[in-house]
Parts: C-alpha cells; structure tokens; sequence
C-alpha cells in the first residue's frame, strides 16, 4: 500500500512542473545574456555564475531533494564550500610566489 494520496501526488507533479519552467527560463535568459554586451568580462562572469547558481540550487534542491534533507546535509555543504574558497583564496595568494629558480619569472 502506498502512503501517499493522489492529492499529496499531484502536488508534487505540480511543483516539479513549477521547477521544470523554472529551469526553462533561466535557459532562455543564459542565451539572452549571451546577447546583452556587458562592459567587463568580471561582470559578464558575475551575471553567468549568479544565473547558473540559482539553477543550480533548484536542480539539486528538488530534482536532488536536497531542499528537504536535515541539517547535516546543510553542515556538509557548508564545510565544502568553506574548503573550496579556501583552497582558492590560498591558490590566489600563491599566484606570484614561484621559486627563484623557475623560469617563469
């Protein structure tokens, strides 16, 4: 037997259905944006990674059903994310500072 009832079905057919339009029309404006000239490539990478996290989020907060998962999961996804801009940060740092024998100086 199933515990969940036709209502309880089409409401979550109708919130996938929500999510799929959603990720239907930050589609059409990545290739919009694509189209709009913006005056520096940091703002046009800003604008690509605002549009692709928010598609991101709904992909992996429904489709993953992330968005209903507990706290740990959160805890989890924090820590990397701290990890990740960490590493970066330390990769940006270290940019410049090659050793005195390379060639690349």
């Amino acid at each position: 037997m199933s515990d969940h009832s036709a209502h309880d079905i089409a409401k979550s057919v109708k919130k996938y259905w929500f999510v799929f339009f959603a990720l239907i029309i930050g589609t059409v404006i990545t290739v919009g944006a694509y189209f709009i000239e913006l005056p520096s490539v940091a703002l046009t990478v800003a604008v690509a990674l605002f549009i692709a996290t928010i598609k991101g989020f709904l992909v992996a907060g429904y489709f993953m059903h992330l968005i209903d998962e507990r706290k740990m999961i959160y805890g989890i996804m924090a820590s990397t994310a701290f990890f990740v801009v960490g590493l970066m940060v330390l990769t940006i740092w270290a940019m410049n500072d090659l050793p005195p024998t390379t060639m690349f100086k």
